[in-house]
Formats: C-alpha cells, sequence, structure tokens
C-alpha cells in the first residue's frame, strides 16, 4: 500500500473517530433536554425517552398554580436579580483598581480571590449559618442576597478585571483631562466600551445563583421564600409517586428565564470591543 495511501487512511480514521466522539457528547446533551421537552407534553411519561402518543398540555396546567412555580419563580428573581445586581456592581468597583494601578499587593490579592473560588460552598456553610444566626440575616432574602453576591464575586472579579484590562487607558486620560472623576470615567467610558465583559460576567453570576439548591436551602426557612431551584425537590416525594410529566413541565418553565436572559444579551456576547477606531481618533 503507498505511503499517501496509508496516511489517507489513517486521517479518515481519526476523523471518523473524533466524529464518533462529538456524536456521543451531544447525545449525552440532547437526550436529558429531548426527555425533557417530549415528557412535558405527554400524559403518560416515564423514565424513557419515547414519542407521545399524543399531546397535552395538561402537564402545564397542574404545575402553573401559585404555590407551585409562580411564587418560587419570584422568589427566584428577587434573590438572583439582587444578588446579580449586587455581584456586578461590586466587582466592577473591585476590579478597576485592579486594572488601572500597579501595586505589589494585586497579585496577592488576585491569588486570594482565586483560592477563594476553589473553596467548596458545603464547606463553609456551617460556619456562614452560626454567624447569619448571629446577626440575624437566617430566613431573610436580604442576607441570601448578600451571600449569593459573596460567593459569585470573586471569579466575577477576575472576569472583569479581564476585560477592563482590553480597555485603552488613554480614553480615561482624555476625560480626566476633561475634569471627569476615576468614578465618572468608570461609569462613563469604562464600562459602556467594556459591554460584552459585562454581559458575561452578569449572565454567568446569574445562572450560577439561578441553579443553586444548597445555599437557598441552608438559609431560608420559610416555605412561602423558597426559590424554584428548592421547591423542584418538592416532586421527588412530598407530593406522593414522582409524576414525571409535571416534572418536565416544571423544568421548562423553570429553565425559561435564564434562555430569555441569554438571548437578551447574546448579541452583546457576540460582538467586540471595537476600540481601535476610539483611541485613534
Amino acid at each position: 500500500m503507498p505511503v499517501r495511501t496509508r496516511l489517507r487512511s489513517r486521517r479518515t480514521g481519526r476523523r471518523l473517530a473524533a466524529d464518533a466522539g462529538l456524536l456521543v457528547v451531544a447525545a449525552a446533551f440532547v437526550l436529558p433536554l429531548a426527555w425533557v421537552i417530549l415528557s412535558a407534553l405527554d400524559p403518560h411519561a416515564g423514565l424513557r425517552v419515547q414519542v407521545p402518543d399524543g399531546l397535552t398540555l395538561d402537564n402545564f396546567d397542574a404545575v402553573l398554580k401559585p404555590d407551585i412555580t409562580y411564587t418560587p419563580l419570584l422568589n427566584s428573581l428577587i434573590l438572583c436579580g439582587g444578588g446579580t445586581l449586587l455581584t456586578v456592581v461590586c466587582a466592577a468597583l473591585a476590579a478597576y483598581p485592579l486594572s488601572r494601578f500597579r501595586s505589589r499587593l494585586n497579585r496577592p490579592f488576585l491569588l486570594t480571590i482565586l483560592f477563594a473560588t476553589c473553596l467548596p460552598i458545603t464547606a463553609i456553610m456551617v460556619p456562614v449559618y452560626a454567624l447569619f444566626v448571629r446577626v440575624n440575616l437566617i430566613d431573610t432574602v436580604q442576607g441570601t442576597i448578600f451571600f449569593f453576591a459573596a460567593s459569585q464575586l470573586p471569579f466575577a472579579i477576575w472576569l472583569m478585571k479581564n476585560f477592563m484590562d482590553g480597555v485603552p487607558k488613554e480614553l480615561e486620560e482624555a476625560a480626566w483631562t476633561d475634569g471627569a472623576s476615576s468614578l465618572q470615567s468608570l461609569i462613563r467610558i469604562v464600562l459602556p466600551l467594556m459591554g460584552p465583559g459585562v454581559a458575561v460576567v452578569t449572565v454567568f453570576s446569574f445562572v450560577m445563583m439561578w441553579g443553586n439548591f444548597f445555599v437557598p436551602f441552608m438559609l431560608l426557612l420559610t416555605p412561602d421564600q423558597m426559590p424554584a431551584s428548592v421547591s423542584i425537590n418538592d416532586f421527588f416525594g412530598n407530593r406522593g409517586t414522582v409524576v414525571y410529566g409535571q416534572l418536565a413541565a416544571f423544568s421548562v418553565i423553570y429553565s425559561t428565564p435564564v434562555i430569555l436572559l441569554y438571548v437578551l444579551v447574546a448579541r452583546r456576547l457576540g460582538g467586540g470591543f471595537a476600540l481601535g477606531g476610539a483611541v485613534k481618533g
């Protein structure tokens, strides 16, 4: 067999192996999603992925009730929205001096932040719970929002600083010449120019908070304050046998806010900074 033919056959084999591996990975993501969508419309849904005999919206009608869906979703929006807003604001204020001013403490501080992102949330919940009991923040929405923001802030600062480094300092120096303060240049120049970075931090923080079960489960005690990430646990036994169709319907509704948020910021995520012309001008 000629050498070229051997090389071509090897490349073809490697390509087929890579395609097969990608198909396996794709199936691992597609099958659970297909089960959720099909089961939400199946009146006789089970654990198997199957095409329903007939389509129905009864599963959605069963879960679209205030105590099952509306109140938990509203609680989730309040907790995650407030936590995301606090995280983005604090991350921008913390990343600005790290990006614009040089100090010997910058690197140790960033390494400390990196270490904080590696701590498992379960390892610190016991002292956090004791602290919240002492300061009367247990079973409060604001206390949970504070902890949500604190848990996401280290990685948000890392992301925000990296995006902020891409904004030329010459633009701020021109604003300082015109009499703007550092805070004004941050709000009016840096943040608008790093819109994709702010969008990334916002989406990442919101998604991580939206799917967090352990934190609100530990810090909130009143059932009426529980978010959807905790109330979905009620479908696994507290209501009797598991009704997979209603569980799938609730999962579809539960995923909708995250999908809508991503769609709203998708254009900014795909855009570039486009700072070259501004620097030259």
